[in-house]
């Protein structure tokens, strides 16, 4: 593949060493680059460490404003592909987004705790979206449950979001007896691996945070506000007070899993409203109508997660949750 004269060619990283012992935290920014609210965020707060606003008394903070600089610079999702898929270190880079891969995979692994900012399309309030329970099963072995709990917890939203991975793997299936039929190659169930599935399974934890929608002016302050947090619920700043703008007063936290995923059959298919995510869905409501007229109905009460009227063929169209069984 050539590659365009204007395609970056390096990460740049901003890290702060502690000179007493502690966690070692890494801050994500767009990892899709439309999602500017991260970089947004991230910019401030490394002038408030520049410029001693903030100081940093243990650990290892971390900080990629732009994770994705091709995708960042087009202001597109992606660059050549979507980095938050099937995350790995390429033996051999076949795109932009591996040469990325090869690079933040080895600066994941070397982190204890990740906070991923992001952003979505449609309207809705933020949310965080935490990883499985504790298990020693074959899709996503974990066993930082309570620590990764504790985190989402604090970062301000009300809602928490579980069974990601689990849900894509069974919606990969799917995709898996189309293409068969079809005569197609098969999709891989670890295509849902991102950076919060990579850095727990190499041992850490860490939370995908969606500040809400992309363009939402609230957006950066939810970012940051969650950064400060995180520093505050790991001990990692000198002075705890100087984080006093970012309170957080108790929180009734609904906690959905994703249980089920939708994909556009074609570009005919329609949803039957304007839908945001974690509006409600009861058992049997139309959400949709396929290119056909078939209606797409809920098969459960719950909530429509990640709405997508401009899926292509093949892709997801929405997610459905329901409550979860999990206690915080």
């Amino acid at each position: 593949m050539t590659r365009s004269p204007a395609h970056p060619t390096s990460l740049r990283v901003h890290q702060y060493l502690g000179l007493q012992p502690g966690p070692r935290l890494i801050v994500l920014g767009a990892v899709h680059g439309n999602e500017t609210c991260g970089p947004q965020a991230l910019q401030g707060l490394l002038e408030a460490f520049d410029t001693g606003q903030l100081r940093l008394r243990r650990g290892q903070l971390t900080v990629v404003p732009v994770t994705n600089a091709l995708a960042h610079a087009r202001h597109a999702r992606e660059g050549e592909r979507n980095l938050n898929r099937k995350l790995v270190p390429p033996a051999i880079p076949q795109d932009f987004e591996d040469r990325v891969a090869r690079v933040l995979c080895p600066l994941l692994q070397a982190h204890d705790v990740l906070l991923d900012l992001h952003s979505f399309h449609t309207a809705g309030a933020p949310f965080v979206m935490v990883g499985p329970h504790d298990n020693t099963g074959d899709l996503e072995p974990f066993a930082h449950a309570q620590a990764e709990v504790a985190l989402a917890a604090a970062l301000g939203p009300a809602l928490l979001v579980e069974g990601w991975l689990e849900t894509y793997a069974r919606g990969v299936e799917r995709r898996r007896a189309v293409a068969a039929a079809l005569g197609r190659p098969a999709p891989d169930p670890q295509f849902g691996v991102g950076t919060t599935e990579y850095i727990r399974a190499c041992g850490g934890y860490g939370v995908t945070l969606e500040c809400g929608q992309h363009d939402d002016p609230r957006a950066p302050e939810v970012a940051r506000l969650a950064v400060l947090r995180t520093l505050r619920l790991l001990d990692m700043l000198e002075a705890p007070e100087g984080a006093a703008d970012a309170p957080l007063l108790p929180v009734q936290h609904t906690l959905m899993c994703l249980f089920d995923v939708i994909d556009c059959a074609h570009v005919g298919d329609r949803f039957s409203r304007e839908w945001s995510s974690f509006d409600p869905v009861q058992a049997g409501e139309v959400i949709g109508h396929r290119d056909d007229g078939r209606p797409v109905v809920a098969e459960t009460t719950g909530w429509i997660v990640f709405p997508n009227p401009r899926a292509q063929v093949g892709q997801e169209w929405f997610y459905l949750a329901r409550a979860s069984d999990r206690t915080l």
